[in-house]
């Protein structure tokens, strides 16, 4: 008698399942009456929107946060964007390490697998200071919120804080303060730097939180070469997000410097912190302290660029990652100078790099073409318009040119796929839907070399 094969789902599968499931719970809620802020329920595809573009830590919305939801819908909403930063996986280990239960091999993969993480050892432990890392860092951002919001808002300060916190650390890009994000405190230097900490913080990325740690801690007082002692991934994230922020506020604050209906009339510190806030809300954050669709088309097409980017890997932030970036540029380096390995900061990067970092480019290029396309084909908007709502949906930034609630019914569902991919992961997806790995002992095709470029 033959046996039955079992079915059994890999553990990249159970990850996209465990966002599907979190969208379609949270759709459910927030289609209640309860959620709403007039009492009515809201149509079920806003309700689809909005648990995927808070699951998604992405910030685009068809319905204004603060008018349409009532405080349990923005319970429900700020539960998603913090499980869509953490992952539902780091979650479940963390509340399974709260009550002492053991993880087993199969809650490892899982973990190693949710962080796209090199090896297994250690995890429990790496759980446990992301949870314990993240609820201080937020609290933090949280009590430095208030000595704007409750003077402003009185009681409700204190909930708008710990909202905002959570949202710009996860940089979800959702807030519960005006319909207009954050361009009421465009100059405003405290909102604007515990915002960009925030920001900069989540989308670094946990292992290089540990690892500055490490280094810092092991360093002694005569010794203070911090950034010599880093790993190879910590260099690249820290280096690509210092250089990429920098550059991209020089040249927003160029391209923006005459504009009226930007900064044009600002003085020129307060050009300079809103410059450097664009910067680093495209880095997948989502808040806004200028009308994006005001922008210029140079400023516009900057700010593109910095989206697809992203943060770095192991955080909260989405796009291509900083790491995906800088190995690519090096093995191109290598390959115009003719050298055999790529180099960076006096290491060889592996191959299996290249190729995942490859990979992960080509993904995400697709993605942001098809779902620019089809916006296009569906939707009567410009090509800029619906490229930068394409990629701002793909990287899970959250920033518009005003079109997201201007989408019809066949815009909104494009997003929501886009968003939904963007934040899984193209290569992810690609590895949940295909079949198992080949096996080593084949025989390979014969080599040709063709011609490149």
């Amino acid at each position: 008698m033959v046996k039955k094969k079992k079915f059994t789902l890999s553990t990249t599968q159970i990850i996209l399942l465990s966002f599907l499931i979190t969208i379609l719970v949270g759709s459910g809620l927030l289609a209640l009456p309860i959620s709403s802020a007039t009492g009515s329920a809201v149509p079920y595809l806003d309700a689809l929107f909005t648990a995927t573009t808070s699951t998604c830590v992405t910030g685009l919305v068809t319905l204004p946060t603060v008018s349409t939801w009532s405080i349990f819908g923005q319970i429900v909403i700020l539960i998603l964007i913090q499980i869509g930063g953490l992952g539902i996986i780091t979650i479940m280990s963390g509340l399974m390490l709260l009550i002492n239960k053991k993880m087993g091999i199969g809650d490892r993969l899982l973990i190693q697998d949710a962080f796209n993480l090199n090896t297994m050892s250690g995890l429990a432990k790496f759980v446990k200071n992301v949870l314990i890392g993240t609820l201080i860092i937020e609290g933090i951002g949280a009590v430095l919120y208030m000595f704007v919001f409750v003077p402003e808002f009185g009681a409700r300060g204190v909930w708008i804080s710990v909202f905002n916190s959570v949202s710009a650390f996860c940089n979800a890009g959702i807030d519960i303060i005006a319909e207009n994000s954050l361009c009421n405190y465009a100059t405003n230097p405290l909102i604007n730097i515990v915002t960009s900490t925030l920001i900069v913080l989540g989308g670094l990325g946990y292992i290089v939180w540990w690892d500055v740690l490490r280094v810092v801690k092991g360093c002694s007082k005569k010794n203070r070469k911090i950034f010599k002692y880093l790993t190879l991934h910590s260099k690249i994230a820290i280096t690509a997000t210092a250089g990429l922020i920098l550059v991209g506020a020089i040249l927003i604050f160029i391209f923006e410097y005459k504009n009226p209906l930007t900064i044009g009339e600002m003085s020129v510190f307060n050009k300079i912190q809103v410059s450097f806030f664009q910067s680093i809300t495209t880095r997948t954050a989502g808040f806004a302290t200028i009308p994006q669709e005001n922008l210029t088309n140079a400023s516009a097409t900057v700010s593109i660029i910095l989206m697809l980017i992203g943060g770095s890997p192991v955080g909260t932030a989405g796009g291509m990652k900083t790491v995906t970036l800088a190995v690519l540029i090096c093995s191109a380096l290598a390959t115009i100078r003719n050298k055999s390995r790529a180099t960076l900061f006096g290491r060889c990067i592996s191959e299996g790099s290249i190729k995942k970092a490859v990979a992960v480019v080509v993904a995400f290029l697709t993605i942001c073409i098809v779902s620019t396309i089809l916006l296009m084909a569906t939707s009567n908007t410009s090509a800029l318009d619906a490229i930068y709502e394409a990629v701002s949906a793909t990287a899970t930034v959250g920033l518009s040119r005003n079109l997201t609630s201007a989408l019809n019914t066949f815009g909104r569902v494009i997003i929501i796929m886009t968003m939904y991919l963007g934040r899984v992961g193209p290569v992810s997806l690609a590895v949940a839907l295909g079949s198992k790995n080949e096996s080593q002992n084949v025989i390979a095709e014969p080599t040709e070399d063709i011609s490149i470029g």
